[in-house]
C-alpha cells in the first residue's frame, strides 16, 4: 500500500510428491505392464533434484540483482532453455486452453514431450526459434464490447512463460509495494484489501478512479525496450521479446504487424505492461508523494487499474492533471470520461449532507463497487458489493448457457451450475457481500427452473420439486475471504 517497502520473499512452488521405487512398481504391476520408458526410476529420483537446482539458480539471480540494483544482467538466456525449466513451464499451462495458430493443442504436444522439448531447447540455444503469430478473438466485456484476445502458439506460450519465471527473478526486486497485478503470491483480492485498510486508516478524503484507454494497445515498443534494457543486457532475450512483439496478429487468415501494443493472452505479456507502468508510473508517482503532496498520498495499481487516495483535493487535482501530462509523453492517455476525483472516506458523508449535496459518490475497482456506509452504531464502514452490470452479465451468460444445455442429464447440468456458483463464491465472497452473493444463487435457481420447465408443454416442475433439486445439487452461498484487516497486516 505505502510502496516503500518490497517483497523480499521469492514465492517457490509447493514440490510435487515423488512416488518411490516400491510405488511406481505396484502402480504399473495392478494394471500388468512394465515401467513405461518416460517414467524409469532414474528420472523419478533426479526429477525433485532437478526442480531444485532450477529454483537455486533463480535465488542466486535474484540476491545479485538484491546487491547491486544498478546491475545490467548479460547472461540470462541459458536459464529460459534449460529442458527442466521448459518441462515446468509446459505442465504449468492451462491443459484445456484453446489452440493457437499452429493449431497444437496441450494434450497432442504432451505424447512426445521430452523430444519435443529437447528439440525446442536445442532451436532456442542456436538461435533457430521463431515466433508465430497470435490468434485473435474476441470476448464479451461488462459494458457490451469486445476486448481482443491473443492465443499463443503452444511452443511460444512455454517459451514465454520460462522467460517470465527467469525475468521474474530480477524484476520482483525492482517492483514497487503498491504495484499488484500479475505478480508472483499477489492477488486481485490482496489489491482490494490494500485499498480498504488505507481508506479506513490512512487520512483518505478524495479518491482518484484512474483509467487507462486501451493501454494494452497504446504499449509503445520503443519504449518498452529502452525500460526492459535497464536491467536485460542479454541480447538473446531481447531479440526474443522484440520475436513476440513483432511477430504479429492473425485474424481471419490475414497477418498484421503493429509497432506498438502487446496481445493480452500471452504469458509475457503481463510482465511486459508490469515493466513498462513502474517506469512510466509507478517510479514517478512514488517520488510525487514524496515531494510534492501536502498530505497523505497512498497508491494501490492493479495492471491499468489504478486507485490513489489523497487527504487533500488539491493534491488530487494537480496529480491528475501531472498524470495525464506524464502518460502522454509514454504513448499513453487517461480516458476523460472514466478519470475522475470524488469526495470518499470517514468524514465525506458528513461533508456533502451538511452542504446539502447528497450520498458521497462511489467506484468500481476489481470486480466490487466501493461505498461509503455505516454500521449499526452510526461508524463509518466500507462496503464492498458486486457490480451490478457484472452480475447482470454472468446471469445471462448462465442464461445461454442453460439453453444450450437443455435437454442434458438433470445431475449433469447441476454439477455444472454447482461449479458456476462456487467459482462465483471463491471470487465475490467478501466480507458484506451476502445479499448480492444470494441474489446471484437464486437468480441461478430461478434460470434452472424456467430452463427445466421449457423441456416440455407439459411439465410437472413445480417449486417443491424445484427445491429437491437445489437442496442436492446448489451450494449454499458463504464468505469466502477474510476481513482486510486481519489479512493485510499478515500479508504485508
Amino acid at each position: 500500500m505505502n510502496g516503500d517497502g518490497k517483497s523480499d520473499r521469492l514465492i517457490v512452488p509447493k514440490k510435487l510428491v515423488n512416488k518411490g521405487r516400491a510405488a511406481a512398481r505396484l502402480a504399473e504391476s495392478v494394471e500388468e505392464r512394465s515401467l513405461a520408458k518416460r517414467n524409469s526410476e532414474q528420472q523419478n529420483r533426479h526429477r525433485a533434484q532437478d526442480r531444485t537446482r532450477l529454483h537455486n539458480a533463480l535465488i542466486r539471480v535474484r540476491e545479485a540483482a538484491l546487491r547491486n540494483r544498478r546491475q545490467r544482467f548479460t547472461t540470462l538466456w541459458h536459464h529460459v532453455y534449460d529442458v527442466g525449466r521448459l518441462r515446468e513451464a509446459y505442465f504449468g499451462l492451462e491443459r484445456n486452453s484453446a489452440a493457437g495458430a499452429d493449431g497444437e493443442t496441450w494434450q497432442h504436444y504432451g505424447e512426445n514431450l521430452e523430444d519435443n522439448l529437447e528439440e525446442l531447447a536445442r532451436r532456442l540455444k542456436r538461435g533457430a526459434y521463431r515466433a508465430k503469430p497470435v490468434r485473435r478473438v474476441y470476448i464479451p466485456k461488462p459494458d457490451g464490447r469486445q476486448r481482443p484476445i491473443g492465443v499463443p502458439a503452444l511452443e511460444d506460450k512455454i517459451v514465454q512463460r520460462a522467460c517470465v519465471e527467469v525475468l521474474n527473478a530480477v524484476y520482483e526486486t525492482e517492483f514497487l509495494g503498491f504495484s499488484y497485478g500479475f505478480r508472483p503470491g499477489r492477488s486481485p483480492h490482496n489489491a482490494l484489501d490494500a485499498v480498504a485498510v488505507a481508506i479506513k486508516r490512512r487520512k483518505v478524503n478524495w479518491v482518484l478512479d484512474a483509467d487507462i484507454c486501451g493501454f494494452f494497445d497504446a504499449i509503445d515498443h520503443e519504449w518498452l525496450l529502452k525500460f526492459v534494457e535497464h536491467r536485460i543486457a542479454d541480447r538473446r532475450v531481447i531479440r526474443h521479446i522484440k520475436k513476440w512483439l513483432n511477430a504479429g496478429v492473425l485474424e481471419d487468415g490475414k497477418r498484421t504487424k503493429r509497432s506498438e501494443g502487446t496481445p493480452q493472452g500471452g504469458s509475457v505479456s503481463p510482465l511486459l505492461a508490469n515493466i513498462y507502468l513502474h517506469y512510466s508510473f509507478d517510479l514517478w508517482a512514488h517520488q510525487w508523494r514524496q515531494r510534492r503532496a501536502s498530505g497523505d498520498v497512498i497508491i494501490v495499481r492493479y495492471a491499468d487499474d489504478i486507485v490513489m487516495g489523497f487527504q487533500h483535493r488539491t493534491d488530487a487535482e494537480r496529480f491528475r492533471e501531472e498524470m495525464g501530462v506524464r502518460l502522454k509523453r509514454f504513448q499513453l492517455e487517461l480516458h476523460p470520461n472514466k478519470t475522475r476525483v470524488l469526495e470518499f472516506g470517514r468524514f465525506a458523508a458528513e461533508r456533502r449532507v451538511s452542504l446539502g449535496e447528497g450520498k458521497p459518490e462511489t467506484f468500481d475497482f476489481l470486480g466490487f463497487t466501493h461505498i461509503c456506509g455505516e454500521t449499526r452504531k452510526g461508524s463509518y464502514k466500507l462496503l464492498r458489493q458486486t457490480i451490478s452490470a457484472r452480475l447482470r452479465n454472468k446471469l445471462r451468460e448462465v442464461k445461454m448457457a442453460l439453453r444450450r444445455r437443455l435437454h442434458r442429464p438433470i445431475p449433469e447440468t447441476g454439477r455444472w451450475l454447482a461449479s458456476v456458483i462456487r467459482g462465483h463464491n471463491r471470487y465475490y465472497g467478501v466480507p458484506g457481500n451476502l445479499p448480492a452473493l444470494n441474489a446471484f444463487r437464486y437468480q441461478v435457481i430461478k434460470l434452472w427452473l424456467w430452463t427445466l420447465r421449457r423441456r416440455s408443454q407439459r411439465h410437472r416442475m413445480t417449486w417443491n420439486r424445484m427445491q429437491r433439486l437445489v437442496r442436492r445439487w446448489i451450494p449454499s452461498v458463504r464468505i469466502c475471504h477474510q476481513y482486510p484487516e486481519s489479512r493485510f497486516v499478515v500479508s504485508t
